[in-house]
């Protein structure tokens, strides 16, 4: 018999929603590609639920060129356009455009530091900051780390990277661990 996992209830019952917080929520993250996936998935969460975003994960891969930032730099207008009769993914023109312009921006910022990486994790001085909520209540929507790294992305050129979606972000790659002390996965994220 299989032991019960204690985990944070934000997946609900949702098959996905589970998968993603048991196996890639909190996971530290350093590969640039993958980096750059969660900036756009953050991105185009604003104003709606992760749930949404993750059910159409799998049609903006495909939409975005499997999340390559030197191929989504190169989408044109028309390009742009198509993307806005897709069905299968969040038909925001904004939200689009801008992953389009972070692509460049990205770009930019990998050119300057080496890696988006070595760029994006000084926010939290190289490493994961282990947070101890107990209840989900407890858990904020932005840090001070979140508001410096908006107020540089912005400053860099980036589009729809306010301080909550920054905090997502930080935690979807792992900079922070809000795991609640008492999910399963809080001690195996600490251990890191």
């Amino acid at each position: 018999m299989k032991p019960i996992l204690i985990r944070c209830s934000w997946p609900l019952d949702d098959e996905l929603m589970v998968a993603y917080h048991d196996e890639e929520w909190g996971e530290p993250v350093h590969d640039d590609r993958k980096l750059f996936e969660f900036m756009v998935l953050d991105a185009m969460q604003a104003g709606l639920s992760w749930k949404t975003v993750l059910h159409k994960r799998e049609n903006f891969r495909k939409a975005f060129a499997d999340f390559e930032p030197a191929k989504v730099a190169r989408f044109t207008e028309k390009k742009i356009e198509r993307l806005l009769t897709d069905p299968g993914i969040i038909r925001n023109r904004l939200k689009v455009q801008s992953a389009v312009t972070n692509a460049k921006c990205f770009l930019d910022v990998q050119k300057e530091f080496g890696t988006f990486d070595k760029y994006i994790w000084q926010f939290t001085g190289g490493k994961t900051k282990h947070n101890q909520w107990k209840t989900e209540k407890q858990i904020p929507a932005f840090s001070k780390e979140s508001d410096a790294m908006s107020k540089d992305l912005k400053e860099r050129g980036f589009k729809f990277v306010g301080s909550t979606i920054c905090y997502a972000f930080m935690q979807a790659a792992g900079m922070v661990n809000d795991h609640l002390v008492t999910c399963f996965r809080y001690p195996q994220l600490k251990g890191k």
